[in-house]
């Protein structure tokens, strides 16, 4: 795309199916609770319905380990994910909750997860690290992703941020991400507009091209 042809994009909301797809951030079994607590579910059981009826393609990118935690991240950090920090009375977990092949890994049933949708197991924050993500994209010819999930400012943030660095165009679905309500409030008010586009479910639905 020529410099030229970029400015006109910065203006215009069209979402094409031959150029759009929407990418589902660990939308699983395993934080069902979570994610039903949040609410989320519903916009994006329609967000999704309203992709398969224009043909925009699905990637599941769902979190996969190892039963034996051999593919773990290395990184060390000071607390877990509610702040808490490490130590004698709360150890890093050294194998996951659910291993590769679990029913708990999978998309949450309302999903309607099929063949025809596109699975991206991943070992990392991003779906991109270590995933065929980019290369399935770039097959189908895919310049803009749809970004919904959580936990915000984990897998879709780190998500949002490699796919900007590989000049990808970047819509964050703010009422179908969720998370902790400070960081995610955080991150669509003041990090994901200076970097891609924040829109809502109707929105994004509006703005697809039949």
């Amino acid at each position: 795309m020529g410099r030229e042809a970029r400015k006109v994009a910065y203006g215009d909301d069209q979402l094409f199916k031959n150029d759009t797809g929407l990418v589902i951030f660990d939308m699983l079994e395993c934080y069902r609770s979570a994610i039903e607590e949040a609410g989320t579910l519903p916009r994006v059981v329609k967000l999704v319905e309203a992709c398969r009826r224009a043909g925009l393609p699905i990637f599941f990118a769902r979190a996969d380990h190892r039963s034996d935690g051999r593919d773990f991240a290395l990184t060390m950090s000071d607390t877990d994910s509610r702040f808490r920090p490490w130590g004698p009375k709360n150890k890093p977990p050294i194998v996951p909750p659910h291993g590769s092949g679990s029913a708990m890994l999978m998309p949450l049933r309302e999903l309607d997860f099929s063949a025809s949708d596109f699975d991206i197991p991943k070992h990392r924050w991003s779906a991109f690290a270590g995933t065929a993500l980019d290369v399935t994209l770039r097959s189908l010819g895919i310049t803009t992703i749809l970004l919904v999930g959580g936990s915000t400012h984990v897998g879709v943030a780190s998500t949002a941020y490699a796919a900007r660095d590989m000049d990808y165009q970047v819509t964050v679905v703010r009422d179908a991400c969720h998370g902790f309500e400070m960081q995610k409030e955080f991150f669509l008010d003041h990090v994901f507009p200076r970097m891609c586009r924040v829109r809502t479910v109707d929105q994004v639905i509006a703005s697809i091209v039949p």
